[in-house]
C-alpha cells in the first residue's frame, strides 16, 4: 500500500444544508447520520486497507485546520494543505497531487470529497482497489460511476461504452445536470451513470493531464517543486493560489482527457448536498418521517426534522416539510422547495454573520 495515497477535499461550506452547515462549521465536521463519526471521519475511515494513514492528505481552508486536527489527530502538519482562498477543485487537486509527486513519483492517488455518504463500505473499497489496479497498469484516469436509482436532475452524468468482460469501461463523455426528460432518457438507456466526483489516477498521469489540458495550473504548481515539504511551502501557496483560475477538475481535466475510464458501482452513495438527499438515505418511520432529536409528532408525514436533543419539539399536521434547528437558527421549509435554502442564507446573512 505504500504507493497508495488519498486526497480528501474538505474546504466546502455546504450552503444548501443550512442552518446545520455554517461557514465556521460546515457539514463535513458534523455527525450527520448519528453514527458517532463525522462525515470527514467516515471518509478517512473508509480508506483503511487502501492507503496508510501517513498517505492521507486533506486540502482545506485555514479556518478549518483546528477542526481537522481535532477530528483526525493522526494527521501531521504536512498532511493538511491549506488554501488561502477558494478556487474550486482543479487548483485544490493540482496542489495536492504535485506535492505528493515530489515525495513519491510512483504514487497512485484517490481524490474524494469529505462530505459524501457511502453506505456500502466494502463495495466501495472493492471498486477503489479495482480502479487503483487500472491506473497503475494502464495509466488511465478513472472515476467512479454510480448506478442511477432514479432520473435525478441534481447530478451530472457519465456516458460510457460498456465492456462486458471488464469492470472498467471507457468514458465517452460527461454530461451536465439534465432536465427531467433527458434524465429519464439517460437512466432508461443503461449507458449513463451518476458522476460521484471521486477520481483515481497516478501522480504521473495527472501531471501529464494538467500539462496537456491546463498548462497554466501545471506551470504554477510545478513551480513549487523545490518548496513542497519545506518551510517555504505555505508562503509560496499563499502567493500563487490567488492567481489560479477558479475551475472544477471536471472542466479542467476530465472532460478534455481521452484516457478516462469509469468503474461502475452500487455503493449506497449520496453527495448529501441537500436536506432532501439526507432524507432519501435515512431510515424512516411508518409515516415516512426522518426524526433526529427529541421530537413529539402528531399527524406528521413525509418530513425530516433535525433539532437539538435537549429541546422538546412538538410538530403537528405537517406533510412534506423540513424542520431544522441548529445554534441560533430554526428553518421550516417545504421539502419540495429546498432550492430556496440558498436564498434563505443570503437573506440571513444581511441580518448578521452569526446567522450564516
Amino acid at each position: 500500500m505504500e504507493n497508495n495515497y488519498v486526497v480528501i477535499m474538505c474546504g466546502g461550506v455546504g450552503t444548501r444544508f443550512w442552518p446545520f452547515s455554517r461557514t465556521n462549521n460546515p457539514k463535513q465536521f458534523h455527525d450527520v447520520l448519528g453514527t458517532g463519526r463525522t462525515l470527514l471521519q467516515q471518509t478517512a475511515d473508509r480508506f483503511e486497507g487502501v492507503a496508510p494513514q501517513d498517505n492521507i492528505y486533506v486540502v482545506t481552508s485555514d479556518s478549518y485546520v483546528d477542526l481537522i486536527k481535532e477530528q483526525l489527530p493522526f494527521l501531521t502538519d504536512e498532511q493538511i494543505l491549506t488554501e488561502p482562498c477558494r478556487k474550486n477543485t482543479a487548483p485544490c487537486v493540482a496542489y495536492a497531487c504535485y506535492k505528493i509527486h515530489k515525495q513519491n513519483p510512483d504514487a497512485n492517488i484517490v481524490v474524494a470529497p469529505a462530505d459524501h455518504i457511502i453506505l456500502k463500505e466494502e463495495a466501495f473499497k472493492a471498486r477503489i482497489l479495482t480502479a487503483i489496479e487500472e491506473t497503475a497498469t494502464n495509466q488511465n484516469i478513472v472515476t467512479l460511476g454510480i448506478t442511477p436509482t432514479r432520473p435525478d436532475t441534481g447530478y451530472g452524468y457519465i456516458q460510457f461504452e460498456r465492456q462486458d468482460e471488464s469492470e472498467v469501461h471507457p468514458v465517452l463523455r460527461f454530461r451536465e445536470k439534465p432536465n427531467l426528460e433527458l434524465a429519464q432518457v439517460f437512466v432508461a438507456s443503461g449507458m449513463y451513470v451518476w458522476n460521484a466526483g471521486i477520481f483515481i489516477w497516478t501522480a504521473k498521469a495527472i501531471k501529464e493531464a494538467f500539462e496537456a489540458h491546463s498548462p497554466e495550473l501545471a506551470a504554477i504548481f510545478e513551480g513549487g517543486f523545490d518548496k513542497y515539504y519545506t518551510e517555504s511551502e505555505k508562503a509560496f501557496i499563499n502567493d500563487v493560489y490567488p492567481t489560479c483560475e477558479s475551475i472544477s477538475i471536471d472542466y479542467a481535466i476530465m472532460e478534455k482527457a481521452d484516457n478516462v475510464s469509469v468503474v461502475l458501482g452500487d455503493i449506497g452513495w449520496s453527495d448529501l448536498g441537500t436536506w432532501k438527499s439526507l432524507y432519501e438515505v435515512s431510515d424512516k418511520d411508518e409515516n415516512q418521517n426522518v426524526f433526529d432529536g427529541n421530537i413529539m409528532p402528531f399527524e406528521v408525514r413525509n418530513c425530516i426534522v433535525k433539532t437539538p436533543k435537549d429541546r422538546l419539539v412538538v410538530v403537528q399536521g405537517l406533510d412534506g416539510y423540513i424542520v431544522a434547528e441548529y445554534n441560533n437558527v430554526l428553518m421550516i421549509c417545504e421539502k419540495d422547495q429546498e432550492q430556496q435554502v440558498k436564498n434563505f442564507v443570503a437573506e440571513a446573512g444581511k441580518r448578521g454573520e452569526e446567522f450564516v
